[in-house]
């Protein structure tokens, strides 16, 4: 014999209780004396019933406020744009502390003067940098997120 020829059966009937004292499981069946759960129908309480008190997801207090699924732009004013020169992209602005991480989305935001002339290609622009951008000689083009790139496996 194998351990996978063994047929594995139920060979234990359900008990059948409150069939009397001398079956083990009489008058009170196992429920135990009084209260809500040793009566008939308790089964049908519903879901987070508490005994009359207010149900757990009642009393819980809700979460406040929205939670958004999209992650949050790293926000750059134009003003800080003034030290950089030619093209200026996510790394760029990394590796002058601008922004946390170049693989972060960016959004050029004006605010004070730009005077220097930049390439930008940012994930994001609004209307009114895009403006003194172009006002100062330089251009916007817009970009996707750069992608990390994967490890080699050895």
């Amino acid at each position: 014999m194998k351990y996978n020829d063994l047929e594995v059966q139920k060979n234990k009937r359900p008990s059948r209780v409150g069939r009397g004292i001398s079956a083990g499981q009489g008058k009170t069946a196992g429920r135990g004396t009084k209260g809500q759960k040793a009566r008939t129908g308790h089964r049908k309480m519903a879901a987070g019933f508490m005994g009359g008190q207010r149900a757990i997801m009642q009393a819980v207090p809700k979460l406040k406020g929205f939670k958004s699924i999209h992650e949050k732009a790293e926000v750059v004013y134009t003003d800080r744009l003034n030290e950089l020169s030619g093209k200026v992209d996510n790394f760029v602005l990394a590796d002058h502390d601008l922004i946390s991480t170049p693989y972060a989305k960016v959004k050029v935001i004006l605010r004070g003067e730009l005077t220097a002339k930049i390439n930008l290609e940012t994930q994001a622009a609004s209307k009114t940098a895009i403006e003194a951008i172009e006002k100062a000689g330089g251009s916007f083009k817009k970009v996707e997120i750069a992608k990390r790139a994967k490890a080699d496996k050895e």
